[in-house]
């Protein structure tokens, strides 16, 4: 889904004070894709999607979120690791401390 944001202010001369306006035009974005599989294949996958009281789309559609979930979960990490790169603890820690459950 995306969004398209259109601000505008303008005077509201009766008043005398500005008016703020916010429109904000939501899109669906559908995209298509084609597949080819074996036909034994998609036969199975859609024995399995009954089995769960799904569709095959369905079960695509949670296949690709969790896909694009892991690589967002990894941007993130990355993001913190490099955050964190110059943390700096102030001394080195003994490796009883380091393996120290609590």
């Amino acid at each position: 889904m995306t969004e398209a944001n259109l601000a505008t202010t303008r005077l509201d001369r009766r008043k005398g004070f500005a008016v703020n306006t916010k429109i904000v035009y939501t899109t669906l974005v559908r995209q298509n894709i084609t597949f080819n599989a074996d036909k034994s294949d998609i036969e199975l996958a859609r024995e399995e999607a009954q089995s769960q009281n799904t569709t095959l789309h369905e079960l695509f559609r949670d296949w690709l979120r969790g896909l694009a979930g892991r690589k967002r979960r990894a941007q993130e990490y990355r993001a913190l690791m490099n955050e964190l790169r110059n943390v700096d603890a102030g001394r080195k820690f003994t490796r009883e401390e380091m393996n120290e459950r609590r």
